[in-house]
């Protein structure tokens, strides 16, 4: 099925299109009012060559003359995950972070990733997987990773779809064109945007035929094998449009084996007039990574390319088609919608320790669990024969695959009629999410390579166990999400200064597991409702018409996903995200969040303009998720609520333009800290020793740094040299596994980095970007490693710190021709 249907969406591909919102202009202090849809394209991106077509009927009459716009006013941001229903940033309340398509060009970087690092203040990554092309984002302590197995914070949406995973509500950034990126906007806490926006939204807006005309391609080589080709075509003929981006990437990375390849496509086909607008769209991808995750710090000392076991790899397909649309009612009421069909099909691999051994004498021709006595038995029920040899170190290969689909839609109703004589913004919507999933998992007994770590398997499966060390066995599970989503939101300005927002959303999660196989040592299978209302409340004040206040209070709530239900018992710990084995009920995580601050843009002489931003914020989690180790040690685990948690902080942020500068600079603090009182388990390898871990409020969540400063410049050198730069700065963390944070913290770091473009012809432009270019030795990500099993015992020492390097120096360049 997977290879018909790649074909499927590759063929559809190059017919299909994408929704890009209207565009909206206001006079400061006004209610957004959703415009009339016209046929006047926006203007193409500056690097395309093609002037837009002519339309078919003449622009509309330029409007009454009006007092300027606010200058803080001038962006516009989502209010609701369905495309078209933006409002002033006069009129939320709460931080804005933008990013347009420009700045995805200056990247030039094959993950969408790498551009919110640059510009948005609270955004971090640890990268989890160890690949810089399969990244995680955090943003204010929340994580949305491509990792099954972390617990998310975070919702993500591509042109008004959810595109969080239904199995572990992961998300596959990778799977994002950059170049095919119209905006993207990163929402702070919000329940509009529905399961999983505990710290936020990301909403991806892609480029479509109205807003992108002209062909466009952009060839890059670089370090460590780096060769990447994007192409993208746009055409505008009267009402209809089409776009198409195609871009694919290899890189064998600077780690040993960590290559990575990347194929993608992204097509949209799309129709306007006056009152109406539709468009048809198709996102494919077929990538395949080596995520050699984290290397004990005794092996990078020595070589910093070094990976420990091995193979790690995730091989990823996934078609999208979504359709989207909107009509104008009346003069102020809108109606939109989305409808979407989405396949995923994710097969991990990855090579491990194991705690198969040989048994004690006089057992010695058979496999044990690590107590030495307990049967380690086979696909049969009966105990596996010793084929090792007394110098082998065993190791275990285990193999999990992923096939989701998954469909669903938005309807939404927008009325921008005067309340009382007051401008006013209602919406309302209804979303239904469902999903069906097929999970199913394996290990295999394998050999270790003393000198590469590798493991090679020897054919031997493991079959249902349990034992001292935990409970394994293949697993075969079919699930099935269904999510149901009811909201409404209104903005209302109160008089020309202040504006209030009041809305709120119900959601309901209905999740279902069905164990397909027989036999095992707790069944699987199991039915579990979720039901919550998350309001918001919110207002803006003007206080100059270059400053404006806001403040706002929000809740919102997350469902356990599949995964963590499959992996919930305490007395029968599994393998994550390998073995599941119970599923036991969590409770939903629900977020509570304060925000406020102060925002402003002026003109100080001439075209020099100040934008600034300052906000403070704490979002309290009540029955948070984490993963819990098990007594065990490291291989095994579960997922449990754990009480409160808390993340709060601070923003800063000012940008400074003056003719041919650019300057900005951004400073947050990340305060993430648990606020009750649980007991975990140590980790093996834990320096402090195997003893419970006590935690205690204010002991700070591992893996999450608190500082994070970035500094950029751009200067135009002439009319075709442009330089540029920035540092980003990232403070300590705590290891994963610390959570009592009695051991030395992970250190912070800092990178360089320079780019620069010199536009050799009207279509031709050559650009360079160099990536920490002082060539700093970094680790995003940290964890302790068991060095008390016979794998563990090659390494040698006392260290048990297991870390992810960040890249060193490298140098990429390129050549992108317009016509």
């Amino acid at each position: 099925m997977g290879t018909s249907l790649q074909r499927l969406f590759f063929i559809v591909g190059a017919q299909c299109v994408i929704v890009s919102s209207p565009s909206l202009a206001q006079q400061a202090g006004q209610t957004l009012k959703l415009p009339p849809i016209e046929i006047s394209p926006e203007k193409p991106a500056a690097s395309t060559a093609k002037k837009p077509v002519p339309q078919a009927r003449p622009p509309a009459p330029p409007p009454a003359p009006a007092p300027a716009p606010l200058p803080v006013a001038a962006e516009t941001v989502p209010t609701t995950p369905v495309t078209g229903t933006e409002v002033l940033s006069a009129d939320v309340p709460a931080a804005v972070n933008k990013i347009d398509a420009k700045e995805f060009e200056k990247q030039s970087s094959p993950s969408v990733v790498s551009t919110m690092l640059v510009n948005v203040p609270s955004v971090s990554s640890t990268s989890e997987s160890g690949n810089s092309f399969e990244p995680d984002l955090q943003f204010r302590g929340f994580i949305a990773t491509p990792l099954t197995g972390t617990p998310v914070g975070l919702a993500v949406y591509q042109n008004g779809v959810r595109i969080n995973e239904a199995f572990g509500d992961n998300v596959h950034w990778d799977f994002i064109p950059p170049d095919a990126v119209h905006t993207m906007d990163i929402v702070t806490a919000n329940p509009i945007f529905g399961l999983n926006a505990l710290g936020g939204a990301v909403t991806v807006q892609m480029k479509n035929g109205f807003n992108f005309q002209g062909v466009e391609n952009d060839f890059v080589v670089g370090s460590f094998g780096r060769v990447q080709d994007s192409f993208q075509w746009g055409k505008q003929d009267g009402n209809f449009a089409t776009y198409l981006a195609l871009d694919g990437a290899y890189e064998r990375g600077f780690r040993e084996r960590s290559s990575s390849t990347i194929r993608r496509l992204y097509g949209d086909v799309g129709y306007k007039d006056d009152k109406s607008e539709i468009h048809l769209n198709v996102t494919a991808a077929h990538n395949f990574f080596n995520a050699p995750a984290t290397t004990p710090v005794v092996l990078l000392d020595q070589d910093y390319s070094a990976v420990y076991t091995n193979p790690q790899t995730d091989d990823l397909l996934m078609g999208m088609i979504s359709l989207q649309g909107n009509t104008r009612l009346t003069d102020t009421r809108t109606l939109s919608g989305t409808l979407y069909f989405r396949h995923l099909t994710d097969r991990h691999v990855d090579g491990n320790d194991t705690e198969v051994q040989v048994c004690d004498p006089p057992n010695e021709d058979l496999l044990c669990f690590g107590d030495g006595e307990t049967p380690a038995n086979g696909l049969n029920g009966e105990q596996l024969p010793n084929l090792f040899l007394p110098t082998d170190v065993i190791g275990e290969i285990d193999r999990n695959n992923t096939r989701t689909n998954g469909w669903g839609g938005t309807v939404q109703l927008a009325d921008t009629a005067k309340l009382n004589g007051m401008n006013n913004t209602f919406v309302i919507g209804a979303s239904l999410d469902m999903a069906g999933t097929n999970f199913d998992a394996s290990a295999e007994l394998g050999t270790v390579d003393p000198d590469t770590f590798v493991v090679t398997g020897n054919g031997q499966f493991l079959g249902f166990t349990s034992s001292p060390e935990g409970s394994i066995g293949p697993v075969e599970l079919h699930t099935t999400n269904t999510y149901l989503g009811i909201y409404a939101l209104d903005t209302l300005d109160v008089t020309t200064k202040l504006s209030l927002t009041l809305g709120g959303r119900f959601n309901f999660a209905n999740i279902d597991l069905k164990d397909l196989l027989e036999g095992g040592p707790s069944s699987l299978s199991g039915d579990h409702q979720y039901a919550r209302f998350n309001p918001v409340i919110g207002g803006t004040y003007k206080i100059t018409p270059q400053m404006l206040a806001y403040a706002s209070y929000s809740e919102s709530n997350r469902a356990p996903t599949p995964l963590e239900l499959g992996c919930s018992d305490p007395n029968l710990p599994c393998v994550v995200d390998t073995f599941l084995v119970s599923d036991p009920d969590l409770d939903q995580v629900v977020s509570r969040t304060v925000e406020m601050g102060l925002r402003g843009r002026t003109t100080l002489s001439g075209k020099d303009t100040l934008g600034w931003r300052l906000g403070l914020y704490r979002t309290e989690n009540s029955n948070d998720i984490l993963h819990v180790v098990a007594p065990i040690g490291l291989t095994f685990g579960y997922f449990a609520n754990v009480g409160k948690t808390r993340r709060q902080g601070l923003e800063a942020a000012a940008d400074y333009k003056n003719g041919d500068w650019s300057v900005y600079a951004s400073y947050a603090f990340v305060d993430a800290t648990y606020q009750s009182p649980v007991t975990l388990n140590a980790p093996s390898g834990d320096p402090a020793g195997d003893e419970p871990i006590h935690v205690v409020p204010s002991d700070h969540i591992s893996r999450i740094p608190a500082h994070h400063f970035k500094l950029g410049l751009d200067y135009k050198v002439n009319d075709k040299w442009t330089v540029g730069g920035n540092v980003i700065a990232v403070g300590s963390q705590f290891f994963g596994g610390d959570e009592s944070n009695v051991n030395p913290r992970l250190p912070g770091y800092a990178t360089v980095n320079l780019n620069t473009t010199y536009q050799i012809t009207k279509n031709m432009q050559f650009h360079a970007q160099i990536e920490n270019l002082l060539n700093t030795r970094y680790y995003l990500n940290g964890t302790y490693f068991d060095n008390t099993t016979s794998l563990g015992s090659l390494i040698g020492g006392s260290n048990t710190d297991t870390v992810t390097p960040g890249k060193p120096f490298a140098v990429y360049a390129g050549l992108k021709v317009t016509f």
